[in-house]
């Protein structure tokens, strides 16, 4: 392979795991415009659910085989990529009502790319770069300044919480770039794992009315958050790692906050603060660093 051709590999998985955060962004303004009786709960588990469903009806458009699926079960970082997905919504979910979803999305987002690149140097032996210090350092701090004034007093089980819900993305794409080194398809991979995951979170539902779902603005909202901003955005995300080491990719995985904001900001009327606006502008650098870095 060329250094030319090199680079320009490096350059798509760049941009699918940036879109990927983007479209990962999404999905807090669409629960915001979701039916009011829509439960968290239950929209995580739609959310898992069909996002996983699309991608097994999809799998023969990838390259993909529906009879392969038994294969699929059979390693193991598709387990732990299902348990991960599983153990987030409710960690996540659960902080932002102990801790308010500024702190809750601080600590969650904000050690994702701690944890994933911890996980990874134990794992693959992947260098953690200065690059990547200096990327991540800049986006957490911006992340940080943008929530400042929306920060509240919290618990220390909300903290633990967050702190494994950022556990559980590490896991997630660890265990994603593990099977992706063995070989295995990156489309087979989050379609068994969201499948897995929804089957897992079911219980949750025990109690919970689904009779937002019937509406129509409850079922575009649930498509769109299984198709865009779960299948579509999962599915860039493990692409763009066959080339990408797990730090790097979780850190360009930060366009997520990035976008919620601005997203916030153009729908749904949300003011913003100079020193968010600071803030935004600071993980804004830290991505176009770690993009930078990457494509070279």
């Amino acid at each position: 392979m060329t250094e030319q051709g090199g680079n320009q590999r490096s350059l798509v998985s760049v941009i699918a795991v940036l879109v990927s955060g983007t479209l990962l962004g999404t999905a807090g303004t669409a629960v915001a415009l979701a039916p009011a009786e829509a439960s968290t709960t239950s929209l995580g588990v739609a959310r898992v659910g069909i996002g996983g469903l699309i991608l097994l009806l999809l799998l023969p458009l990838f390259g993909g085989s529906v009879r392969n699926l038994s294969n699929v079960l059979k390693r193991g970082g598709v387990w732990v990529m299902a348990l991960s997905t599983a153990a987030f919504q409710p960690l996540f979910f659960g902080a932002t009502e102990k801790t308010g979803v500024a702190l809750s999305t601080v600590l969650t987002i904000g050690t994702m790319p701690l944890f994933t690149g911890l996980i990874g140097r134990v794992l693959f032996k992947a260098p953690l770069t200065r690059i990547w210090f200096i990327a991540t350092s800049l986006a957490v701090i911006g992340l940080l300044l943008r929530s400042w004034e929306q920060l509240e007093n919290t618990d220390a089980l909300g903290i633990v919480m967050a702190l494994g819900a950022g556990l559980a993305t590490g896991c997630y794409v660890n265990g994603a770039k593990f099977e992706l080194n063995r070989g295995g398809h990156p489309v087979e991979l989050p379609a068994v794992a969201y499948t897995l995951s929804a089957l897992l979170l079911l219980p949750l539902l025990v109690g919970d009315s689904l009779a937002w779902m019937t509406t129509s603005s409850g079922i575009l909202t649930a498509i769109y958050l299984g198709a865009i901003s779960m299948a579509l955005a999962n599915t860039l995300q493990v692409v763009g790692l066959k080339r990408l080491s797990p730090a790097p990719t979780a850190t360009l995985l930060l366009a997520d906050p990035l976008t919620a904001t601005i997203l916030g900001i153009w729908v749904l009327d949300e003011s913003i603060t100079p020193i968010a606006t600071l803030g935004l502008i600071l993980v804004a650098i830290g991505l176009v660093m770690q993009g930078l870095a990457e494509r070279r």
